[in-house]
């Protein structure tokens, strides 16, 4: 195994059991049914961000498989998916940033690729991905599955925009302090 192959082990196993105590334990309720706001996707766009689309899916997917059974017994599977989705297309900004970020620099311009990312990926993973595999998979009502989406696309957008960028915002400083030393 090389390096690079048990770099992304390691976070893929790191960040799906932070992302899981965090969907589980962190969360604020909102108005629409089994919709929260959820500071985990902050953690599985910058896993996604930093490591690349594969390592942030199976953060996302893993975490929130975990929080179901370990919550409810039972995964729901649409959702899961679309959550892997979400961080996965946050990759999309690992070939743009992720050389920046560790290398100690995380300005604007780096923030606004990393967001332009995270809300595509909710974007798709919310507005098309979830509600159309819950109407497929367990007959939800159009326009609930609609209304779940709608919601989730924007309270997890700005959750991993916010604290996202938070996070790599203190990557890079921890890493630029790292290379001083």
């Amino acid at each position: 195994m090389n390096n690079s192959t048990a770099r992304a082990l390691v976070a893929i196993c790191l960040g799906s059991s932070l992302f899981t105590v965090l969907f589980m334990f962190v969360k604020i309720p909102s108005p629409v049914p089994e919709t929260n706001f959820q500071i985990a996707y902050g953690v599985s766009s910058v896993f996604g961000t930093l490591f690349g689309g594969l390592c942030g899916f199976l953060v996302a997917f893993a975490g929130h498989m975990m929080n179901d059974y370990l919550a409810y017994g039972s995964p729901w599977w649409s959702w899961i998916i679309a959550s892997g989705v979400s961080a996965a297309i946050c990759g999309g900004a690992t070939s743009k940033i992720a050389d920046t970020l560790k290398s100690g620099v995380c300005g604007l311009k780096e923030f606004k690729i990393y967001a332009m990312y995270a809300v595509l990926g909710h974007a798709v993973s919310w507005l098309i991905v979830a509600p159309l595999l819950d109407i497929f998979f367990y007959k939800t009502d159009v326009l609930l599955a609609f209304r779940q989406g709608v919601t989730a696309f924007i309270m997890d957008s700005i959750c991993a925009v916010l604290f996202g960028g938070v996070l790599l915002k203190i990557y890079s400083a921890g890493t630029k302090w790292l290379q001083e030393e």
